[in-house]
């Protein structure tokens, strides 16, 4: 198995986690993600310590409390593959969250490091960006939760829905040199969701000078590593594939290079 892969437990730990990446586990820096697995009734509750956190209500209905602020019976969509926006909160570093689920609920906790600049606040539906990239077998849907336009010290959330037969975060790009206005460093997680549940997503991470160069098939509920180079991703036909992107890096800005191989694609007439 590639490392760049990270594989669900079988059966969640006793807090619900059933998916974990740390700065320590995947050898880098910034990024952390998880995601929790809570029955309804069962309660999650920690400190945030250095990091800041997105908490994405994937899926299920709960009520959110932080030090300072609480938001009650929050979360509407029971899949990701109802492709409406999800509720998130934001909670800053040196605060703690509790979470109770008042249905099955899938959370993903994305963690980078925090400076204390924002308040707790909840990111409702309404805020989150909706928009559509790309056309023909190109195309995908965005939802921007934490997009760098909105508060938060490092962290940068999006998800995204590529239809079957479809190809995404393409034509391939990278942001893996502290190199602005050109390029930003950003260390990045994909969690993959698919539909049907027994099929697969494609995607390759490479680099210019291919000391990294891996083609991975990746199931459902399994996390990506990016930790440099590009990154396309392939829906196979018959599968829809959904994923979160969690960003991190030293500057809060997302300034991507494409693989000039392939940057002619923009361009081709459709």
């Amino acid at each position: 198995m590639s490392d760049l892969i990270v594989k669900p437990l079988r059966q969640p730990k006793e807090d619900g986690s059933v998916l974990s990446v740390t700065p320590e586990s995947a050898g880098w820096t910034y990024v952390g993600f998880e995601a929790v697995h809570l029955k309804a009734g069962e309660t999650l509750q920690r400190n945030t310590g250095d990091f800041e956190m997105c908490l994405v209500l994937l899926s299920g209905k709960a009520d959110i409390r932080t030090n300072h602020a609480e938001w009650m019976n929050i979360g509407k969509r029971m899949s990701v593959f109802e492709k409406t926006p999800p509720y998130s909160v934001y909670v800053p570093n040196e605060d703690q969250y509790e979470i109770k689920a008042l249905t099955d609920l899938e959370i993903a906790v994305c963690s980078a490091p925090g400076k204390g600049t924002h308040a707790a606040r909840l990111i409702s539906p309404e805020q989150v960006g909706v928009e559509t990239r790309g056309q023909g077998n190109v195309e995908r849907h965005i939802h921007n939760i934490l997009p760098e336009g909105e508060p938060a010290d490092s962290l940068l959330v999006v998800e995204v829905f590529t239809p079957e037969g479809n190809w995404s975060s393409y034509p391939p790009h990278k942001h893996d040199r502290d190199a602005l206005p050109e390029e930003s460093l950003l260390e990045e997680t994909y969690y993959f969701r698919v539909q049907p549940e027994q099929g697969f997503a494609i995607q390759r991470v490479y680099t210019d000078d291919r000391s990294l160069d891996e083609t991975l098939a990746v199931k459902n509920g399994e996390a990506v590593l990016v930790p440099r180079g590009y990154h396309p991703v392939s829906a196979p036909p018959g599968y829809e594939v959904y994923y979160l992107n969690v960003m991190a890096g030293p500057k809060r800005l997302w300034k991507f290079h494409n693989d000039q191989d392939h940057a002619w694609i923009i361009n081709k007439p459709r």
